[in-house]
């Protein structure tokens, strides 16, 4: 159990984004209303934010100005939602659901929800390329490329591409890390890194570090997700349960076994704290975050 500390800065963390991004999104009263209204939808008012506790958790070890994290949250928060918007789709994964309400294409309509996913991609963009953020240009272009590897065909779509062509397949271990490397863990590792970046001065060691500590923990987050697909039910997760299994897609639970992806969840969590051993107290909420990734429950 994470302790009072961490949930308490967690809590704090996940109502301020709320805020931020409700600040960020145009207005349900703008031109155009439905499509500003589902995109309002599709983002605010659930999710863990575990992408944006990593990237304040970076920048708290950083040192950056909050309102840098914040921004640099919301942007892979935004890409993080439409990519949940899309993945929904019945063109995709085909799912009704979504942390605890109708997908965003049942509450609105399969074009609406196109439309909402590529103007959150484009609006996590724009809040990176904004001019006058305080940082050096070379730096802002860093991070704005630095998100559209991670979001793109050699990251998370990438990863997509690959997880819809492995339906019915037997994928070997090394072939799933690979495919989630991409579609989960670019983004997670993309948010961790963001969070460095938003400082003034970035510390190319740091940065090493906290890259390894998140390709970890991205990994460690796929396992955990499949393991709770695995064990629990529609109301606790939000989504529909046993969804991956019942499409016939390679899980780390239909390749290992649950005994076996619990113990690769422990190793993957073990690698994440290992990559920060030299960042002392600084790095306290990324091992936190590391804890909460494998030990969650919903």
């Amino acid at each position: 159990m994470p302790d009072r500390s961490f949930l308490e800065w967690s809590l704090t963390i996940q109502q301020r984004m709320e805020q931020v991004l409700d600040g960020f999104l145009p207005g349900a009263d703008i031109a155009p209303q439905r499509l500003h209204q589902a995109m309002r939808y599709a983002v605010l008012g659930g999710g863990k934010r575990v992408r944006a506790l990593l990237a304040h958790a970076a920048a708290e070890l950083s040192g950056a100005d909050a309102a840098l994290a914040e921004r640099a949250a919301s942007a892979v928060e935004l890409i993080h939602a439409y990519s949940l918007v899309h993945d929904d789709m019945p063109c995709m994964d085909d799912d009704d659901l979504r942390r605890g309400k109708p997908s965003c294409h049942k509450q609105y309509d399969d074009a609406t929800a196109l439309l909402v996913g590529d103007a959150l991609q484009t609006l996590a963009f724009q809040l990176l390329a904004e001019p006058g953020l305080g940082l050096a240009p070379e730096q802002q272009l860093q991070m704005v490329q630095l998100l559209a590897v991670a979001s793109g065909s050699r990251g998370m779509a990438g990863g997509q591409a690959i997880d819809l062509q492995s339906v019915g397949q037997a994928l070997t271990q090394t072939e799933l890390e690979y495919m989630h490397i991409h579609k989960t863990g670019a983004l997670i590792r993309a948010a961790a890194l963001l969070g460095v970046y938003s400082a003034a001065v970035v510390d190319p060691l740091r940065v090493k570090a906290v890259s390894r500590y998140a390709e970890a923990i991205g990994l460690a987050f796929q396992v955990v997700d499949d393991i709770l697909d695995a064990e629990a039910d529609t109301a606790t997760l939000g989504k529909t349960a046993g969804k991956d299994a019942d499409s016939n897609k390679p899980t780390y639970v239909t390749i290992l076994g649950l005994p076996r992806a619990r113990a690769l969840a422990k190793e993957l969590h073990d690698e994440a704290i290992s990559a920060l051993q030299h960042e002392g107290a600084g790095a306290t909420r990324l091992r936190q975050l590391a804890q909460f990734i494998t030990q969650r429950s919903f």
